[in-house]
């Protein structure tokens, strides 16, 4: 597989609810396998075992609080999301946001569990200040943005470039994924020569009229 890494959110959209996420990920998976890149999604919690049971692609959860084991209710336990058979979460996505300190403690029992992290932003100086927490993976996404079909590669570059150079000069393990507004081959290309890794993307793709068609485009510039 290559460096470049492709995120699909399917957030709770019904096309990607109960067997359509089964049926996204098995256009996931093709569509990787034919080019050589690494595809991987964001199932509701629901369906991470359902998914991952079914399909071989790297799985992550939309979102994992910091509790252990015990009595918290309606939280998203990370040993859970784990066995389920998540690789991986997101973290502090601009439609569930958490606080600096949340985030940092949603980081940490991530990485106690051996999860990759792909913390959101919203512009460089968050993006900035997420590199310092030492995540995988720091994802910006201007969520005005977010669902627009506007590519922010193309709306504001320099919130990808600029996060780019924040996030290199405080901690140059971190990697960059650029979100909001990504469908199409010309984005991803885009993204990739402003720098990020790949790219986190959600309705341009689960909600297209064939997903897979929408995906064989996505990567058709790389």
């Amino acid at each position: 597989m290559s460096s470049t890494l492709i995120v699909l959110n399917l957030k709770t959209y019904i096309e990607g609810t109960g067997e359509g996420a089964v049926k996204i990920a098995q256009a996931c998976r093709q569509v990787a396998e034919d080019s050589g890149i690494d595809i991987a999604m964001a199932p509701q919690f629901c369906d991470i075992y359902r998914v991952s049971s079914q399909v071989d692609i790297p799985v992550y959860a939309q979102h994992l609080d910091s509790v252990g084991a015990g009595g918290f209710t309606g939280h998203a336990f990370a040993q859970c999301i784990k066995d389920a058979g998540a690789v991986g979460t997101l973290i502090n996505h601009s439609e569930y946001c958490l606080t600096l300190a949340n985030i940092d403690a949603s980081i940490n029992k991530a990485k106690e569990t051996g999860l990759t992290t792909i913390v959101c932003t919203n512009n460089i100086t968050t993006s900035a200040a997420a590199a310092a927490l030492g995540p995988d993976y720091v994802a910006v996404e201007p969520p005005e943005l977010i669902g627009s079909g506007i590519p922010v590669s193309k709306a504001d570059p320099r919130v990808v470039t600029g996060s780019v150079e924040a996030v290199t000069r405080v901690n140059p393990a971190v990697k960059v994924l650029c979100g909001a507004g990504i469908s199409k081959g010309e984005d991803l290309l885009a993204a990739l020569e402003l720098g990020s890794v790949g790219v986190l993307l959600a309705s341009g793709i689960v909600k297209a009229k064939d997903p897979k068609v929408a995906l064989e485009d996505l990567v058709s510039r790389i």
